[in-house]
């Protein structure tokens, strides 16, 4: 009979473990929300043709660097009225840091795919779009030459 007991307390042990997991479960969803609804701003942006959408959601300041980035983004994606087909999100680095799959059609029935680095800041979901931000004032860029030896 203590067996028995044993064998319950030890059940129940780990049940509520598992209830613990259930719980923390809503709020890794709530997560992947962020981070989705984060990815539908950045089609929005596109399909508005709005630089300051695609500011917002790079998470980076409006310089001149990056509206001039936004505009190039602009160029090759933007206006074509994309439908997102699906989004895919998860947090593989972390919980304030994953990638993100999008798919999406235009007007025309032209698939677009691509992925992005997802990372929130003060609990707001931002996508890496912005490449080219320049260094800070005193600071070096890391090379990516190849090294020498």
């Amino acid at each position: 009979m203590p067996a028995a007991l044993a064998a319950l307390a030890f059940a129940a042990g780990c049940s509520s473990g598992d209830d613990e997991a259930k719980s923390s479960s809503p709020s890794a969803s709530a997560s992947s929300d962020g981070a989705r609804e984060a990815v539908v701003a950045y089609v929005n942006a596109l399909n508005t043709r709005s630089a300051d959408g695609l500011i917002e959601v790079g998470g980076v300041k409006n310089e001149k660097w990056s509206r001039h980035e936004a505009e190039q983004i602009l160029a090759d994606k933007g206006g074509r009225g994309w439908k997102i087909k699906d989004v895919q999100v998860e947090h593989d680095m972390g919980p304030n840091t994953g990638s993100a799959r999008l798919m999406a059609e235009d007007n025309a029935g032209k698939p677009m795919r691509d992925t992005f680095t997802v990372t929130r800041a003060k609990g707001t979901w931002h996508l890496v779009v912005f490449t080219q931000q320049p260094a800070e004032s005193g600071k070096e860029s890391a090379s990516t030459d190849k090294p020498s030896s």
